[in-house]
């Protein structure tokens, strides 16, 4: 658990702030009030999920970014605030997290730019640093789509230049960049026509705000520990992905399911749950609400004691967090993989698994090195280096199999001095696909290039629950249905896992193909896997099909067709 700095514990620090230059220090302190304020509403952000499949972490992976740019200035006592930028902006970079956590690095690193060789921060350098964090931003993306945190960052930047022409306090300059960074998430709907479909505003131009906020909010003497309360879909909820970060004192956690008495009052709900644990998380589905909470041994009962009191309990569900992640840990070093072993001046393969069983057969084709990670769990810029940093060889190629792992993987490539190049592959079976053309001893140029070639030779169908109800590209989708993606596009929605499936080699012209791969999820049966198998093979009798226990959370199948 992070510990505030004791800056941020002074009330009366906080009513003489604007009386006193900001330094090294007090934008160390801003930057820890950011991580804050984003970390107390971060599900709210997570909430903001346009497609309907499991991987609502923006807000998450915002904040493990945040995080990791606050570690690396923690212990600092540098006064010079154009150091701190820059330690800030490193950090950031290293723990980098999905394409939204690069942006963030990038705008920190604009803003590092604009404080280079400063002492203090007035109120034109902050101007120029959300300036310059705009511009720095928008180049590091190939393609810049409006309607997202760069359109934030960039109306951020025009309505902080204009208020020049009326202030040079740094402080009103904030409390401006924080009104537009407000209304221009609001807008972003507008922008980008997916997030109107959807019903929601964009989540990572809302973390930019929660983060400016958090600056502001620390300036005013305000609360960081209250969250702007928000409530999800019940399929929504990804209790799975709390069990990752269990923090000293999380002895248990409690899962009540219950219907409330009267209009629940989610704000005081939340702020009652703060006094007995962290890892809150609240979900609703036809007047039935489920909460989710980690709490210390002494206080396993409190929950459940006081949702009753407000509700009607129908379920309750209480573990024992560490004996629970013993278990996991136990399991994770039961089987050890079988790396490829990489001699100097080989092309080495650095390859990005969801699952155990991806793992094992990305191992077995030839990767020297594995990060775990997929939808729900991006890894970091900082994992994806140390996973080749260490081998005996100067070339590398990266494949991060996942759209949204693409720019970790490409800021890794660009942070090592060794030769290191990022194939596009945005699923596993295109990821396997062109693993199946390396070759180790080969021109790295060449093999780079046959493997970019390899992406097309596969189509992917992903089959996953909906965790939201709403229409994406003329495809109606219930709460709780079995949905499609072939490609990476929403096609169907279903009740029947069968249908899916089905549906998906139809829409993908398995015919025209050799080879079907069923790779399996953690969450469904073996037996039921055989049996949509069998059908499979009485539909397609001309085509091999392949059972492959994958391992990967959320999605019951991903599907290779070659």
């Amino acid at each position: 658990m992070t510990t505030s700095p004791q800056t941020l514990e002074s009330s009366e620090f906080a009513q003489k702030i604007h009386q006193q230059p900001i330094d090294g220090l007090a934008f160390k302190n801003m930057a820890f009030a950011a991580l804050t304020w984003l970390r107390t509403n971060h599900e709210s952000v997570n909430a903001l999920n346009v497609f309907p499949v499991p991987d609502g972490d923006t807000g998450t992976n915002m904040v493990l970014t945040m995080q990791s740019a606050y570690d690396e200035i923690s212990n600092s006592p540098e006064r010079s605030i154009g150091k701190i930028a820059n330690s800030l902006a490193q950090g950031a970079l290293m723990g980098a997290r999905g394409n939204s956590g690069v942006i963030l690095s990038q705008l920190w690193r604009g803003i590092a730019r604009a404080l280079d060789g400063k002492d203090t921060l007035d109120g034109a350098t902050f101007v120029k640093a959300f300036a310059v964090a705009r511009d720095t931003a928008y180049k590091g993306v190939v393609r810049p789509v409006e309607g997202t945190i760069l359109t934030v960052a960039k109306d951020v930047a025009t309505a902080t230049e204009k208020a020049l022409e009326t202030t040079h306090d740094p402080y009103q300059i904030l409390e401006i960049a924080v009104e537009e960074a407000d209304a221009s998430v609001e807008r972003t709907p507008e922008l980008l026509n997916v997030l109107k479909e959807a019903g929601v505003v964009d989540s990572g131009g809302k973390g930019f705000f929660y983060i400016l906020d958090g600056m502001l909010r620390f300036s005013k003497g305000l609360s960081l520990d209250t969250a702007i309360a928000s409530v999800k879909p019940l399929s929504a909820l990804n209790l799975d992905s709390a069990m990752e970060t269990i923090e000293p004192g999380q002895d248990y956690e409690v899962v009540v399911d219950f219907r409330p008495h009267e209009p629940l009052v989610l704000e005081q709900f939340y702020s009652d749950l703060e006094e007995m644990g962290t890892s809150i998380q609240i979900g609703e589905g036809e007047g039935m609400y489920r909460m989710h909470i980690h709490v210390p041994t002494e206080k396993r009962y409190e929950p459940i004691d006081y949702t009753m009191s407000i509700g009607t309990i129908t379920k309750v569900h209480i573990e024992n967090l560490l004996a629970q992640m013993e278990a996991i840990e136990k399991s994770s070093h039961e089987q050890p993989l079988k790396l490829a072993p990489v001699e100097p001046g080989q092309i080495a393969v650095v390859t990005v698994a969801p699952g155990p069983g991806i793992a094992n057969v990305f191992a077995s084709l030839g990767a020297a090195a594995i990060v775990e990670g997929g939808q729900t769990m991006n890894p970091s810029t900082q994992e994806i280096l140390q996973a080749f940093e260490n081998l005996p060889t100067d070339k590398v190629i990266i494949l991060p199999n996942n759209k949204n792992i693409f720019m970790a993987a490409k800021a890794a490539s660009e942070v090592t001095v060794k030769q290191a190049a990022v194939i596009p592959s945005r699923t596993i079976p295109q990821g396997l696909s062109a693993l199946l053309r390396l070759i180790p001893n080969g021109n790295f140029a060449d093999v780079v290039a046959d493997m970019e070639s390899a992406l097309g030779d596969v189509e992917t169908g992903e089959i996953t629950i909906a965790t939201r109800t709403v229409e994406i590209d003329g495809v109606n989708v219930n709460e709780g249905e079995i949905i499609v993606l072939h490609n990476g596009k929403l096609i169907l929605s279903t009740d029947k896992l069968t249908t899916a499936c089905l549906s998906f080699l139809e829409k993908a012209q398995a015919d025209d193909y050799e080879l079907i791969t069923l790779f399996y999820g953690a969450d469904i049966h073996k037996a039921e896997v055989n049996h949509i198998a069998d059908i499979i093979r009485d539909a397609y009798p001309d085509q091999e099909v392949e059972v492959q226990d994958g391992g990967q959370p959320h999605y019951q199948f991903i599907i290779a067709i070659e």
